[in-house]
């Protein structure tokens, strides 16, 4: 029941505030499944949000601005699958927790990076991207750090942002495969990612979006640290 509990609170946040699923999810399924397979069902579970998502927002994708960063990611995700299957247990879960945490306080802090901007920043959002959500299963702040630096609104961000998801997790899992889990666990998480949805739908009515971001990245950061000391202590 935690992974359901997991899975719920993930998904009403993504839901709620636009990001979240796997800042939120990874450091706690990493710590009840292991890295491998925590941050794989973290790559699942964003790509069927992401999916949703899509599904009502896709005629406001902008493939012109997407394709500089797909491509780029669709380079590094092999890199980041590769440092997952390599890494030890400890050493894996101190650079999730690292890497969480590090991706959470640099979208808390709103960096204005120059050379995020135009198709050059694109391309060096999307590779780190790839890279890390391949590896940590947090490829989304990277995208939403150019997104700032483009000028672009939440309006536009958010339906790229779920394209952008849908396409760079199916990269992901085609490069490292499945989480190894039993039928009930999926339909359990399946379960949690509809209830989590639902939800996030109820309080985005009554939630303003800058509270909710806040209150995801505190936890982001709050689990990303946790992670990060048990490797450490591993």
């Amino acid at each position: 029941m935690w992974l359901f509990g997991i899975v719920v609170v993930g998904a009403s946040v993504q839901r709620l505030a636009g990001i979240g699923f796997a800042l939120v999810g990874v450091p706690a399924m990493v710590l009840l499944l292991g890295p491998g397979d925590g941050v794989r069902l973290a790559n699942c579970g964003a790509l069927v949000i992401s999916a949703a998502g899509l599904a009502g927002t896709w005629r406001s994708v902008r493939p012109g601005a997407m394709v500089p960063l797909v491509v780029a990611a669709a380079a590094t995700v092999p890199a980041g699958a590769w440092i997952a299957r390599g890494l030890p247990e400890p050493v894996l879960l101190a650079v999730t927790g690292a890497l969480v945490s590090a991706a959470a306080l640099l979208v808390m802090s709103g960096v204005r990076v120059r050379s995020l901007r135009g198709r050059g920043g694109a391309l060096a959002a999307g590779a780190a991207s790839g890279f890390l959500n391949a590896s940590a299963g947090v490829g989304g702040p990277a995208v939403s750090l150019y997104a700032v630096n483009a000028g672009w609104t939440v309006r536009e961000f958010v339906p790229n942002a779920q394209f952008y998801g849908v396409v760079v997790n199916v990269f992901s899992i085609a490069a490292k495969g499945l989480p190894r889990l039993t039928a009930p666990t999926w339909a359990l998480v399946g379960a949690g990612i509809a209830a989590g949805l639902a939800a996030g739908s109820v309080l985005a009515r009554h939630v303003p979006e800058r509270p909710a971001r806040w209150v995801v990245l505190s936890l982001a950061l709050a689990g990303g640290l946790t992670t990060l000391a048990k490797g450490l202590w591993g």
